[in-house]
């Protein structure tokens, strides 16, 4: 076996991360044995080697790809990690907004080939719409799908934590997003993508606004960069331009509400569903809300011991949601 000074060696080189010299030592070792007559202890060490390198060479090539690796040091701060095992099949969107996700999806999976072909995939997005309507989980189903991370900048947060750095802090990120592959979203974007004819406009904002124009139109990596707002009103209409795609989420429609409680619903007893008042009882109510007034149903039911959901109860929760959002 392996003598003192080749299991000093083997250790040095895992702590500095050196594999060549790893293997090297361990194939020392398996000419060792060999010379002993341990002929199946030194094919086995040969052959562990030869694998190794192979899935280490895989990894290298599918990093190149790809850019999986994860942005680490002072960035790192800057960016939340969302993760969500969400499909874009799992998605409940109305017909025209899934066929729009699902054309970003196919294009990013097709990216290699209209790269190949000097055409550039739809990869600078605008997601608009009201809160709880699906624009972050939309963006992580298409991590998900992509097999790339989610990272979320709150460009809010950034605003007021680092004021008089956000420009500073921005190209840290947009550095990120050069230099690692995945799904950037960033978050409460009408701080500063406002109408240039809003009262009191703070000069910092509209650098960091120029700035982040500036980086997305000069985008080189293959990243997806989601830009996103529940106030898509506030934006100047000129930014629209400068994405290669808007994305709008909306309130979901009877059709919608139907098939969301249904799949809440779907492993647990229940009444014959009344939908004309359940879905009257929706009404205004976002994705996230029903979810909300679905879940509230379920724990009563189990807490209380009841055999099953009832229209009442569910009503009830949704009328309630209602009430809790008008105050």
């Amino acid at each position: 076996m392996a003598n003192a000074q080749q299991l000093k060696s083997l250790l040095r080189s895992h702590t500095s991360r050196d594999d060549e010299r790893f293997y090297a030592v361990v194939l020392q070792v398996a000419a060792s044995e060999a010379r002993k007559g341990h002929q199946k202890l030194a094919n086995e060490l040969r052959a562990l080697i030869e694998t190794a390198r192979k899935e280490k060479s895989q990894e290298r090539a599918k990093e190149n790809i790809v850019g999986l690796s994860t942005p680490y040091g002072e960035v790192s701060e800057l960016l939340d990690v969302v993760s969500h095992p969400t499909k874009v099949s799992d998605l409940i969107l109305e017909d025209s907004l899934s066929e729009r996700i699902n054309r970003i999806l196919t294009e990013q999976k097709n990216l290699s080939r209209l790269k190949e072909n000097s055409l550039r995939p739809r990869q600078r997005l605008l997601f608009t719409g009201p809160p709880g309507c699906g624009k972050t989980l939309t963006a992580s189903a298409l991590a998900n799908e992509l097999g790339l991370p989610l990272f979320v900048v709150r460009l809010d947060s950034l605003l007021s934590r680092y004021l008089g750095e956000s420009l500073s802090k921005l190209r840290l990120i947009f550095d990120a997003v050069e230099q690692n592959r995945a799904v950037y979203l960033f978050d409460e974007f009408d701080s500063i993508g406002f109408t240039r004819d809003v009262a009191g406009e703070i000069g910092e904002m509209r650098r960091v606004l120029n700035s982040f124009l500036v980086f997305i139109e000069g985008l080189q990596s293959n990243s997806l960069v989601i830009a996103a707002t529940n106030h898509g009103h506030r934006l100047d209409k000129a930014l629209f331009r400068r994405f290669d795609d808007l994305v709008e989420f909306g309130l979901p429609e009877s059709i919608q509400v139907r098939e969301l409680i249904k799949r809440l619903l779907k492993d647990f007893s229940k009444e014959r569903l009344q939908w004309k008042p359940i879905e009257e009882a929706s009404q205004a109510l976002s994705y996230a809300e029903i979810t909300k007034a679905v879940e509230e149903t379920l724990k009563d039911m189990l807490i209380n011991e009841k055999e099953k959901v009832t229209n009442q109860a569910l009503i009830s929760a949704l009328t309630e949601r209602r009430l809790h959002l008008n105050h």
